[in-house]
């Protein structure tokens, strides 16, 4: 399969990309906000379809919508239910808004295939530059963030007490998520987004790490299965994305077989 150079790319891009999800992933998880993230990628399809309607790199429309929908969501209430009713209703809208616009466009559904199921086999070179510029950016992102965050994540009050603006730093973490789901979306598809962003992260957890040994492994799993997904695609011709998922939930059934036998 190495002998093709979009499928070279296709290896590539993943590891970008997971080496990003991965991570965030992890965090994501740990603050208890997996609902937040599967809402972004969604959203993040109401502005990528919006962006081809009027004629906009529908990649643009899919980076603007997500970052700025984890602005919105970090200022939200810190009360979960009230958070996630909000959440669940900006969802909807955007998912109805994301319809309307497929409905209006004239040009061929291949678009909407591709964000809804991603086209990790399509990587130029340009964007494999970009997904790799963009990984080293948002990775120091995350860096700057981790300490801070681990704090306010695992003791808020005596966080706040401490004098972290607790808002603040959700908002920019949301943010950091809106853009780490728009890059997932180009690998996965924003439907199975949730597989690579969430999955790593969620598995690393059940092995019992500690912190930085977590989010290390949450990395690692992302970039494995990946890879995993590209090689079971070429052997079997089924989507990319299915094994993905199917590794996913793979690992992380496993990870709570070793956990418990541990």
């Amino acid at each position: 399969m190495f002998a093709y150079d979009f499928m070279r790319m296709a290896f590539g891009a993943s590891v970008f990309v997971a080496l990003l999800a991965g991570p965030v992933g992890w965090f994501l998880v740990l603050r208890g906000q997996s609902f937040a993230g599967h809402a972004l990628s969604h959203i993040a399809f109401a502005g990528a379809a919006g962006a081809a309607l009027v004629g906009w790199s529908p990649l643009t429309g899919l980076f603007a919508a997500a970052i700025l929908a984890g602005g919105a969501m970090g200022v939200l209430d810190r009360q979960t239910a009230q958070r996630d009713v909000a959440i669940g209703l900006v969802l909807s809208l955007a998912m109805g808004c994301g319809v309307l616009f497929l409905h209006l466009m004239t040009r061929s559904a291949s678009i909407a295939n591709a964000l809804l199921f991603g086209n990790v086999l399509g990587v130029s070179r340009a964007m494999l530059a970009s997904l790799a510029g963009f990984t080293l950016i948002g990775g120091g992102a995350l860096a700057l963030l981790a300490r801070p965050l681990l704090f306010a994540s695992l003791q808020p009050e005596l966080a706040e007490a401490r004098g972290v603006n607790i808002r603040l730093l959700s908002t920019l973490f949301l943010m950091l998520v809106g853009a780490a789901t728009a890059e997932s979306s180009q690998i996965t598809g924003v439907l199975l987004v949730f597989t690579l962003m969430v999955g790593p992260g969620a598995s690393a957890h059940r092995l019992g790490l500690s912190p930085l040994a977590g989010i290390g492994a949450a990395a690692l799993l992302a970039v494995a299965e990946a890879w995993g997904g590209l090689a079971l695609s070429w052997w079997t011709d089924a989507p990319v994305s299915f094994w993905i998922a199917v590794l996913s939930v793979g690992v992380f059934l496993l990870a709570g077989v070793f956990n418990r036998t541990a």
